[in-house]
């Protein structure tokens, strides 16, 4: 199974029909305890367990459960991605157990969609959230966060706290497997992005040297069907010797046809010379928008510590 995703909106919804989490900068996890075992796995439906043995004590919570929620590591008390990497490359069971006293990690339950054997993705979320607070878990290493009626105000606390953002979700939501919903609703403050690099487009100007210089390059975020979504056109912050080094990393990784699922605009698609999307870039924009595209954008570097199967995992919170 994989995970219900929200939207992104520029501001939570009001009203008594909602309610408001907070958006934790960390993995995105199912997390399976069934017969005596734990079984973790990430969003794209892969087998993480053996990175995060502190999540083995579940198996003495309950007999059957299935839980939605988020692998967070906390850095100077707030959770942070960066501290998470290093957990989230491991592979091996001996490893991860050596990370965890120096690296611990903590699963933020929001969502419990099985419990004894009954599938409670059909319940409302009222119901579903009712249940998860009934089983009372609170471990060392998991716990579920408060719920908040008032999101605007949780907006702001959450920017003070220098926290990523609030998800918002539709008290009557059923639980959608692998579909994006508009009943769950996110707001980020974050102004940074991780995005796959799908093109690139010369410099415009009137010399010959101006086409074997960056001028901008075509990114993507993942979709929710295994692509990338089209993101938009960076062009700023390419100047100099950062465009130079990135060019000279696109130009081996061409190819004849656009790596996206969706359609790119015409204005962006002329004169683009695509790459496969295996390099991985920061930028900064005001925003992301409703329709996931970024508002302009700028060019930060790259991500050495993230590949692009690792941003479709981490990319998606609550």
């Amino acid at each position: 199974m994989r995970p219900m995703l929200a939207t992104a909106a520029e501001a939570p919804p009001r009203g008594a029909a909602w309610v408001h989490e907070v958006k934790w900068d960390g993995m995105r996890v199912l997390v399976d305890v069934r017969g005596g075992a734990v079984t973790v796995s990430s969003r794209t439906e892969r087998d993480v367990t053996a990175a995060f043995p502190e999540l083995d004590g579940l198996a003495d919570t309950y007999d059957d459960l299935l839980l939605d929620g988020e692998v967070v590591a906390m850095d100077d008390g707030r959770p942070s991605f960066h501290a998470l990497a290093e957990r989230m490359h491991v592979t091996k069971r001996r490893q991860a157990e050596k990370l965890v006293a120096g690296r611990p990690v903590t699963l933020m339950v929001f969502d419990l969609l099985r419990l004894f054997g009954q599938d409670l993705t059909r319940q409302p979320w009222s119901v579903r959230r009712r249940l998860l607070e009934e089983l009372e878990l609170d471990g060392r290493s998991w716990h579920v966060p408060e719920v908040h009626d008032d999101g605007e105000l949780l907006l702001r606390v959450t920017a003070e706290q220098g926290l990523e953002g609030v998800v918002s979700k539709r008290r009557t939501a059923t639980y959608v497997p692998g579909r994006r919903s508009a009943d769950w609703r996110k707001v980020a403050h974050r102004r940074t992005y991780s995005v796959v690099v799908g093109g690139w487009r010369p410099e415009v100007g009137s010399g010959a040297s101006s086409a074997d210089r960056l001028g901008a390059v075509l990114v993507g975020l993942p979709d929710d069907d295994g692509g990338w979504r089209y993101a938009g056109r960076v062009g700023s912050g390419l100047a100099g010797s950062a465009g130079v080094a990135l060019l000279r990393r696109l130009r081996s990784a061409e190819r004849a046809t656009s790596p996206f699922a969706d359609e790119v605009p015409r204005v962006d698609a002329s004169g683009t010379t695509w790459v496969e999307p295996t390099l991985v870039v920061e930028v900064r924009t005001l925003m992301l928008t409703a329709d996931h595209r970024l508002r302009q954008p700028t060019y930060l570097g790259v991500r050495h510590d993230l590949t692009p199967e690792e941003l479709r995992e981490v990319e998606e919170g609550g």
